[in-house]
């Protein structure tokens, strides 16, 4: 590729070598790329699925929430630790694996149906906003299809009908003008205040509780780390099903674990430590970078747990008590009772802005996120050969082409709850795969010099097979009890 290697994000170069931080301060000014990660977490699942499970079922799954969002971080640190010794992305790395190809790795044509069917939830978002801005600004529709009742009749009819769809394309639009216009550091800017607002409000929020009619007591707590769990399990397979999903979808998910290693390389931390060398100085470079790696990993898990338990005890103390469920074209004005009755109408406003939030910045962290892949994957298989910085470019091009594929999924299905769904699904079903392949990277793979404690290899193999057993167990019921009687719903 020549000069045009130096616009190749993931090109390292000897010339950008930097020295690891060495205080804790300095390095906090390091990290990024898992706050771009909890801008993707903290959205539809949260929102969604994590707030229906506690309207459903209370605080029975309190403790199920807490180790999704802990346990798959082991994952994620292992595939930015290869990440930053090799060189290589996620998809890239499991290009090399040995196993069956077609053009590419079975791994990475594995990731291209999980992606197609993550594009479902991308457009799931644009309808969630697309609602919540309704609510706030009706009259814009109401205009526009008055303005259309004569020329186009139809449109006007189906505009009436959900007077959400413009602003859904809207969204989506808003979504393709910031992705063409920004590379890593605008996206890591603008993740970082999203992310910071919708936490800091929810936590507000949930504090609130006690001077409200729904306080959450003692007695909730316990029972979210109770037996009471077996019996809801046993006597309900729904349960399973929606805490199976939950599982998937809330903390460090497939997709997120699949992306984390672009954003650390595009952060810079493998370009700082520099090509891989028998050098011991290379080593010892890296380790560093790594520790860098470790406390940005683990910052944005505090951030991400916070805000997804303040969800799941918004929905299961207000929503439950008031036996309200989130779904179709009322899911957000259902959500909004979760703060307009507790506490006071002058909420609305403040709420609708915090969902506008959550789901935009997912939507668009997501599209970035998968714009990458989707470039490494075509690169992977020839479809697509990069010279002289067209990495970049095709990089931007499928990013701003993800918001719009799913805002057409989103105007044909129309329930957003639906769509996060089937994304949700295969995202689950995707963890044992990407969690096997992390530990043969680990074991087969990774520089010896910069392999993890006997406590991490522990705690990796305990993320690998609680995964994997309750993907075994729960993935028959998530998709005879939930997607498929959610997909006959819609149909019907």
């Amino acid at each position: 590729m020549g000069d045009g290697q130096k616009d190749d994000p993931y090109f390292l170069d000897e010339l950008a070598i930097q020295d690891p931080p060495k205080s804790l301060w300095s390095a906090l000014a390091k990290i990024g790329p898992g706050i771009i990660l909890a801008g993707s977490i903290i959205g539809s699942g949260e929102l969604l699925l994590t707030t229906g499970l506690g309207a459903d079922y209370g605080f029975v799954f309190l403790w199920l929430i807490l180790l999704s969002c802990v346990i798959k971080v082991f994952v994620q640190i292992e595939l930015g630790r290869y990440a930053i010794s090799s060189g290589m992305p996620t998809l890239t790395a499991f290009d090399a694996l040995p196993g069956p190809r077609l053009g590419a790795h079975w791994l990475a044509w594995w990731w291209l149906i999980m992606m197609s069917a993550t594009i479902f939830q991308v457009g799931g978002m644009a309808g969630g906003v697309g609602q919540a801005l309704n609510l706030v600004f009706p009259e814009p529709s109401k205009w526009l299809a008055e303005s259309l009742s004569s020329s186009l009749p139809s449109v006007a009819a189906a505009i009436t009908k959900r007077p959400e769809h413009p602003w859904a394309v809207l969204t989506a639009l808003a979504g393709v003008l910031l992705l063409a216009s920004g590379g890593y550091k605008r996206i890591e800017r603008i993740t970082t205040f999203l992310v910071a607002a919708v936490t800091l409000i929810t936590v507000i929020c949930v504090g609130m509780l006690p001077w409200t009619d729904y306080p959450v007591r003692w007695e909730d707590l316990q029972d979210g780390f109770s037996t009471k769990v077996l019996k809801v399990l046993q006597d309900n397979k729904l349960a399973v099903a929606a805490a199976f999903g939950a599982f998937g979808i809330t903390g460090v998910g497939a997709s997120e674990l699949y992306a984390y290693p672009y954003w650390c390389l595009e952060k810079g931390y493998a370009r700082w430590t520099g090509p891989r060398s028998s050098d011991p100085g290379w080593a010892e470079r890296a380790k560093g970078w790594l520790r860098v790696m470790y406390l940005d990993a683990w910052v944005s898990m505090v951030v991400f747990t916070v805000a997804t338990v303040a969800f799941y005890v918004m929905g299961a103390t207000v929503l439950h008590q008031q036996g309200l469920h989130p779904e179709k074209s009322k899911m957000i004005e259902t959500l909004s009772r979760m703060y307009v009755p507790t506490f006071g109408k002058w909420t609305e406003i403040f709420f609708l802005v915090g969902v506008w939030a959550v789901l935009f910045k997912t939507m668009y962290v997501s599209s970035a996120s998968n714009g990458r892949l989707l470039a490494d994957f075509m690169g992977l298989t020839r479809t697509v050969r990069y010279e002289a910085g067209q990495r970049q470019r095709w990089i931007v091009r499928f990013s701003c082409m993800l918001p719009v594929i799913g805002l057409v999924l989103y105007l044909t299905l129309g329930d957003p709850k639906l769509m996060v769904i089937i994304g949700g699904f295969f995202q689950a079903a995707t963890l044992p795969i990407i969690s096997g392949a992390t530990i043969y990277l680990r074991y087969f793979r990774t520089d010896r010099r910069l392999a993890p404690s006997l406590l991490s290899d522990l705690l990796l193999w305990f993320a690998f097979l609680t995964i994997t057993a309750v993907s075994l167990y729960a993935i028959p019921n998530w998709g005879m009890n939930t997607l498929w009687p959610a997909i006959k719903s819609w149909m019907g």
